[in-house]
């Protein structure tokens, strides 16, 4: 046994060396694997060159264009909108135009109608005529679909914010909804983290009922009567219940005493006002907070109010200006996810556990846990603070998945005080063991939010964005975090392992609620299994292998179409990209599969397409916030997930804990 200069223990063979001196530990091995060698040392490089100098790392997330388009609503209907920023983000807004006239939610994807009507007004609002030709093809197809009375509610909303539509024709939202207890059917913690904050927002803008009208009219956007190409949906008897509950409630609404309904918004407002981050945003997210900061103007705040400054400077700080003269509004910031997987990358990659970089990582990472409860309490009000959010400032929304993998990545940093990093883990631990569902699994944001109610209301048509169920995904994370902290054989885990395999696809699969889609889910779900104690020749396992390979694209790689969320039958299918193809190499490694042509193949497609700079381009979208509605591309899952891939392949580890003692476990029961 040797030792790298950078202190990691290796067989004899060779040694690779970095661009600034750092070495990567390899085992000795042929010539075929010298490319991929080569393209970790290429990759660790790349991602070291892009550390901040406080120690996280943090990629560039983007959406579709329909937030930037609410910023540009926002400022209109609060009076402060300028040319400037608006040609800016109207220029970012056209260049994602598709050819038919359309904006999808994701590169190179079908038209959404909702985001299409949103972006053709914000484009309107900067001034794009309704007779240039990129606006006459919009406004075709939109009309060829429906028109806006097509649209989902949020975009309904906003056109009723602008004068184009009828506060009448919207659900019902009493700002009393703050009062219902708990337990009560539709309360606010029965819908998700994130939904939640808005429908608080949206019942005091309801409240007043406001209206902008901007100085022209969208006829162009309405289909004529007849016409519609889109057929009605059918009037279930579901749907007339609720519309009549819907009726009832405004009938009943406009007979509330002022004083009740002012006291309603008040409290409202003040649940909203303590949520409120160090950065002056809620939940560190763009959408969120310009529902909030237009609540609040409504409900009287001034514009120098301390509270709206704040929220000001968040919304300007999420403002990126790629190239001059363009504005693309950054949804949300991502350095705890991007410095987390960043560590893990390192690592896996052979890093030293006490470079200096994975120490500044970890010393970073230790200041953002949560040390005060957040909306999860409201389920679990004993359970100590010792989550991780996804932001930069977001104490009250830590979750699941950011703290697994943050911890993840702590236990393997050689830390020059691990006194401190054991008590973080530690509370990590306590937290995530707390925040255990009912049937074992673990959702991102709370516990056991999983009622039916919220997504079947006919006029709340946000699908999964409603309620905040257990995931396959989230799941795996945890149970892979546990076993690694040696808590594999752990009643919790092994439930949890349970639930896992109870929860796998006839074909072999696990559906990815968070990343698209069952690539992601499985990818997630193997490694989980065998650091739990599930041998790689369990029926569960090899039946993941065995859909895995049959998905590989014949180029070598694996992608898959964000369509498959809503036909299931392209699961697994799509042009190969980056991330995916590192999913399904993670998942096949941890399942003993380092050897076969299948790997070998996946391998040789990404370190083929590696860029001379060391990294991957990925242009599409493999993140999911809201599955059929609201994608997500990261920066760096182009990056970090090759490199981990990679870094396991040479390193020949098909797990996290490589370098590390951990217990073993059991065979789960069955």
């Amino acid at each position: 046994m040797t030792m790298s200069a950078g202190g990691v223990p290796h067989a004899k063979g060779p040694v690779v060396a970095g661009d600034a001196g750092v070495t990567f530990a390899f085992p000795a091995s042929g010539p075929a694997e010298e490319a991929a060698r080569g393209a970790v040392v290429r990759a660790a490089n790349h991602l070291l060159a892009r550390q901040d100098a406080g120690g996280w790392w943090k990629g560039r997330f983007t959406t579709d264009v329909a937030y930037d388009a609410h910023d540009l609503f926002l400022r209109h209907l609060l009076g402060v909108l300028d040319e400037r920023l608006a040609k800016a983000s109207a220029r970012w807004i056209r260049s994602q135009q598709s050819a038919d006239g359309s904006w999808p939610l994701v590169f190179e994807g079908e038209g959404h109608l909702g985001t299409t009507i949103q972006a053709y007004v914000a484009l309107r609002l900067a001034g794009d005529g309704p007779d240039e030709e990129h606006m006459l093809r919009c406004a075709a197809w939109v009309r060829e679909r429906g028109g806006a009375a097509a649209a989902q509610l949020t975009t309904r909303v906003w056109l009723a914010l602008l004068g184009w539509w009828s506060w009448d024709d919207l659900p019902e939202v009493p700002p009393e909804i703050i009062a219902l207890p708990k337990w009560a059917p539709l309360n606010i913690y029965s819908f998700s983290s994130v939904m939640r904050v808005a429908l608080v927002a949206i019942s005091v803008i309801s409240t007043h009922r406001p209206a902008r009208p901007a100085p022209f009219a969208i006829d162009e956007l309405f289909a004529p009567r007849g016409t519609s190409a889109v057929a009605p949906a059918p009037d279930s008897g579901r749907e007339r219940v609720f519309r009549r509950l819907n009726a009832t409630v405004r009938v009943c609404s406009k007979g509330i005493p002022r004083p009740v309904r002012e006291a309603a918004a008040n409290a409202c407002v003040r649940w909203l006002l303590e949520r409120q981050e160090e950065d002056g945003s809620w939940g560190a997210c763009t959408p969120m907070t310009t529902w909030v900061v237009l609540a609040l103007h409504l409900h009287g705040y001034p514009s120098d109010h301390p509270v709206l400054k704040a929220a000001w400077g968040f919304l300007e700080d999420c403002g990126a200006w790629p190239e001059d003269g363009v504005r693309a509004l950054h949804t949300v910031h991502s350095p705890v996810w991007d410095t987390c997987l960043s560590a893990t990358a390192l690592l896996d990659a052979g890093l030293a556990p006490g470079h200096p970089a994975l120490v500044r990582a970890a010393d970073w990472l230790l200041t953002r846990q949560a040390d005060r409860p957040g909306d999860w309490a409201a389920r679990r009000p004993r359970l100590s603070p010792g989550g991780w959010a996804f932001q930069f400032h977001n104490r009250t929304y830590p979750d699941n998945d950011d703290t697994s993998e943050v911890a993840l990545a702590l236990h393997r940093v050689d830390h020059p005080d691990p006194t401190r990093v054991d008590d973080a883990l530690g509370r990590a631990v306590r937290w995530c063991l707390g925040m255990q569902s009912r049937n074992g699994g673990w959702a991102a944001f709370d516990v056991d939010n999983t009622s039916t109610l919220p997504a079947r209301l006919p006029f709340f048509d946000f699908g999964e964005f409603c309620t905040d169920p257990p995931t396959a995904d989230i799941t795996a994370h945890v149970v892979e975090m546990l076993a690694a902290l040696g808590r594999a054989r752990d009643p919790r885990t092994r439930r949890a392992v349970r639930w896992l395999l109870e929860q796998q696809e006839a074909n072999g699969a696990w559906y990815g609620r968070w990343g698209v889609n069952y690539v992601y889910g499985t990818g997630s779900v193997l490694p989980a299994l065998v650091a739990a104690g599930v041998p790689r020749g369990h029926a569960a396992v090899r039946r993941a292998v065995a859909w895995l390979t049959s998905v590989q694209n014949a180029d070598g790689g694996w992608g898959e179409s964000w369509e498959s969320y809503a036909d299931p039958a392209r699961a697994g299918r799509g042009p190969s990209t980056p991330s995916q193809t590192a999913w399904a190499l993670l998942g096949l490694l941890a399942a003993g599969e380092r050897d076969s042509t299948v790997v070998r193949d996946g391998v040789r497609w990404l370190t083929e397409r590696q860029t001379e700079d060391g990294t991957w381009e990925e242009p599409h979208y493999t993140g999911t916030l809201v599955p059929r509605a609201v994608a997500a591309h990261y920066a760096y899952y182009g990056h970090v997930f090759p490199l981990m891939a990679l870094g396991r392949y040479v390193r020949r580890t098909g797990d996290v804990s490589v370098g590390r003692q951990r217990n073993e476990a059991t065979e789960p029961d069955r």
